[in-house]
């Protein structure tokens, strides 16, 4: 899944995370206070009111993933409640020049709303500017055209409560070592704002809310293929470390195979995003402690909310995000539904059991 938000990189350096320990917070481009998702709420009035107007919608994303697929399912269902008709759904394969060709289709059947990632903000500005022309409602998914201004351009920027993962992380990882020990910290050693601030949100809430609780070790990591090793070497420095954080779920499987590779089953692991491997292992009471993940199928929800506001001549908020949620083993069954909207593996169904 963590793929799905790196392509969303144009907004690194705009948005941004007010710091300040338990009062941080993740704010838009221009400094927008976050509106979380759960207060972006159609009313049986506006349900209403638009319905059997003969709006139509089109969903013009990045790629076709398990993230996607959640985000797809809940706009579809708001939508369907709103009784406007889905008339395109594409995948641009992460290829901007084939984004700005879906929607140049798309446009063709005369959406009324558009939902969209939008891969390249330089391509993705010109690409959306006959939507603009032809009245065309924007909603957007963590990322936003050069030079687009919320109201007049678009209705809202929907994504991750970005600081709020990261914070969970930390909360996780404390509340398993019972507020004292020593950890490492193994962050994305690249300039991706989703994972840039999720990382540093855990340094940051470690550091200021548990005072008994020390990061001793650092390592920065680019090719998740390299995680077991770094993590070796990070466990032959650091032998007695309580706990480690890694950055998303690809690079903790690798820090698992190293911890496995030297019998070590006390270091516990709090890591962000679903995956089987990890969550397989934590159900099993292993070295997995909890698993942090976004509500994909909330921000669907949430985009489709705001583009029928829209659609009303309703006043948007600018910057929307969805909330996060921590997954253990007594919750993983419903975190899974509750995150992607489907069913968790078969093989973590069976082993929480």
């Amino acid at each position: 899944m963590l793929i799905d938000r790196l392509v969303a990189t144009a907004l690194a350096g705009s948005l941004m995370l007010v710091a300040g320990g338990a009062g941080a917070q993740t704010v838009g481009p221009s400094g927008e206070t976050a509106t979380p998702s759960a207060e972006v709420r159609l009313s049986d009035a506006d349900l209403a009111a638009v319905k059997e107007k003969g709006y139509k919608a089109a969903l013009l994303w990045h790629t076709s993933s398990d993230f996607t697929n959640a985000v797809t399912a809940g706009a579809k269902d708001e939508f369907a409640r709103a009784g406007i008709q889905i008339v395109a759904t594409t995948d641009a394969g992460f290829d901007a020049a084939r984004q700005r060709s879906d929607i140049e289709t798309a446009l063709a059947a005369k959406p009324n709303v558009i939902l969209s990632l939008p891969l390249d903000p330089v391509t993705s500005a010109e690409a959306f500017r006959q939507a603009l022309t032809d009245g065309t409602k924007l909603v957007f998914l963590s990322n936003l055209p050069k030079g687009y201004k919320h109201g007049a351009d678009y209705a809202a920027i929907v994504t991750d409560d970005l600081f709020q993962m990261g914070k969970q992380a930390a909360d996780a990882l404390a509340k398993a070592l019972d507020g004292k020990g020593k950890v490492g910290y193994i962050f994305h050693d690249a300039s991706y704002y989703v994972t840039n601030q999720r990382d540093q949100a855990f340094k940051t809430t470690i550091e200021k809310d548990y005072r008994g609780i020390k990061i001793v070790a650092e390592q920065g990591i680019s090719d998740p293929a390299r995680a077991e090793e770094l993590a070796s070497a990070m466990l032959v420095q650091h032998p007695g470390l309580d706990g480690i954080y890694v950055t998303w779920a690809e690079p903790a499987d690798g820090v698992l195979s190293a911890l496995r590779a030297s019998g070590n089953t006390k270091t516990k692991i709090v890591t962000l995003d679903l995956a089987e491997p990890v969550a397989l292992d934590m159900v099993k009471g292993g070295n997995v402690t909890a698993l942090v993940a976004d509500k994909a199928y909330e921000l669907g929800r949430a985009m489709a909310a705001v583009g029928v506001k829209a659609l009303l001549g309703q006043e948007t908020p600018a910057f929307v995000v969805a909330p996060a949620l921590t997954v253990t083993k007594q919750n993983v069954a419903q975190g899974w539904k509750d995150s992607l909207n489907r069913d968790a593996p078969q093989s973590v169904l069976d082993a929480a059991k």
